[in-house]
Order: structure tokens, then C-alpha cells, then sequence
């Protein structure tokens, strides 16, 4: 199983609830690896790898080292499209098809951090959604109770349907219920709603505040 994991937004917690759905599918019973889509503002490493790793406890894996789980990575912290142009670059989408399908002949399961959320740019014409479709890879959508994360769900649910992306699950990152106690347990309570009404049987997932 391959599964591409996206966000609400470019900060919705995809790195951290990525690491959670590893150990809660590590604890089924199947190994799981993780990659990185695309990597920006980084050389050499993926600083969301080493997060993946470190908040799933695995620490580094052989793959890391082969360039299996971080396929393109660029120094300009920017959205793919533009990221690639300041390096002076172009966006490969075989390299990362191979490394991916490298990664699921090893792997029970593979998860797919994207960069940024949907509809971020990989080009002019081609999204991160594009991407998933184009793939077959079914989405994780990571959601949160930050203000504005109620639109920003219904809006990539909807673009998730008008693309005719699967939809594996939602995964809500309870990070920022800390910071917006007042309304974190009604938008929870909203979107889980939204999700049962219009994505029947979709699993909505409440990822803690946890330490590796």
C-alpha cells in the first residue's frame, strides 16, 4: 500500500501525523516506511526524514542513505515549482516513481509526505494533487483547530472529489489544540460531522501530542 499524506495547509502538521500513522500501522503488525515527496530548504538531507525517524522512534533507515526516501531536494525554501528554478534545476517525477516503487517492494506500506498542501505547484500545470491522482495514491488529509482550518478542510475535501482523488483517511493533529482551547473540540466535533455526512466510512484519526 502506498498512500500520499497532504495538509490543509503548508503548516498543518503533515511531518509529525505522518510519523503517528507509521507507528499506528507499525503497531498492526506491517512494516512502514516513510519519503518525502519533494524537499525544499534543505541540502543534502531531508530535515523531515530526520523527523520522521526521530518521532517514530526508528532512528535512520538504510533507504535514507540510498536516496530511496528523499529523491529531490532543494536548497530554496519555496514551493517545488520555484524551488527547482532558484537551483537551476528541473523536477524529475521518474526519480521519485522509482524510489517510491523501490521502497513498496520492500514495504508493506509506504506513506508519501507532499510539500505543502493540494494544490502547491510541482509546475505551471501540475499540482501536488496531480500528483496523487495521476499515481493512484490514495490521501491522508492532515487537518488541525488552527483558525480558518474548518474552510481549509471542506476546500481540499472538495478538491479531493472534483479530482477524483481517493480519500484514505483524515488524520486531525491535536498539536494546536493548546493554542485555540475555545474552539479546538467544536471544529474536531465539525469536521468529523462533515466527514461522516459527505466521506461515509473514511477513518477520522485524533492524533495526540506525543514524545518519541
Amino acid at each position: 500500500m502506498q498512500i500520499f499524506v497532504s495538509g490543509i495547509d503548508t503548516d498543518a502538521g503533515k511531518t509529525y501525523a505522518t510519523a503517528w500513522l507509521q507507528l499506528r500501522l507499525m503497531d498492526e503488525g506491517k512494516s512502514v516506511i516513510t519519503q518525502k515527496f519533494i524537499q525544499t530548504g534543505c541540502v543534502g538531507t531531508s530535515e523531515d526524514i530526520e523527523a520522521h525517524r526521530r518521532l517514530s522512534g526508528t532512528g535512520p533507515m538504510p533507504e535514507d542513505a540510498e536516496g530511496l526516501t528523499a529523491p529531490i531536494i532543494f536548497s530554496y525554501p519555496a514551493s517545488a515549482q520555484l524551488a527547482a528554478r532558484m537551483d537551476g534545476r528541473e523536477i524529475d517525477l521518474g526519480v521519485i516513481d522509482r524510489a517510491r516503487e523501490e521502497l513498496a517492494r520492500r514495504y508493506d506500506v509506504v506513506l508519501v509526505e507532499g510539500a505543502g498542501g493540494l494544490m502547491v505547484p510541482i509546475t505551471d500545470t501540475f499540482m501536488a494533487i496531480d500528483y496523487a491522482v495521476s499515481r493512484n495514491l490514495p490521501v491522508a488529509l492532515v487537518t488541525n483547530s488552527r483558525l480558518g482550518s474548518i474552510n481549509h478542510t471542506i476546500l481540499s475535501l472538495e478538491a479531493l472529489r472534483n479530482h477524483g482523488a481517493k480519500l484514505h483517511s483524515v488524520l486531525y493533529n491535536t498539536w494546536y489544540d493548546k493554542d485555540s482551547a475555545p474552539i479546538a473540540a467544536d471544529t474536531q466535533a465539525f469536521i468529523r460531522r462533515y466527514i461522516e455526512r459527505n466521506h461515509p466510512g473514511t477513518p477520522f484519526y485524533v492524533v495526540p501530542v506525543y514524545e518519541p
